[in-house]
């Protein structure tokens, strides 16, 4: 008689070295994808979130003393205005 657990031993043996294969294929697929990706937004001239987040902060910085040379230049207009 045949004994089946030699076979089943060998067939599990198979099954995790290719499991194992199939990781490291999806693995450099990951890779592969995320250099692609990379490339393709490079060649696109995004800016990182860091730099827009800078940018960001100088603009509304530069909102703000606007706002505040505007309204010293309009109490130096109204004082001389009401100089006169």
């Amino acid at each position: 008689m045949y004994d089946k657990k030699p076979l089943f031993d060998e067939l599990a043996r198979a099954a995790h070295g290719a499991k194992g294969a199939l990781a490291g294929l999806r693995d450099e697929a990951e890779t592969i994808l995320h250099h692609q990706i990379e490339r393709v937004i490079g060649a696109l001239d995004l800016v990182h979130r860091e730099e827009l987040d800078v940018v960001r902060a100088m603009a509304v910085k530069a909102r703000e003393e606007q706002e505040s040379l505007a309204a010293r230049l309009a109490a130096l207009e109204a004082k001389v205005g009401t100089g006169e």
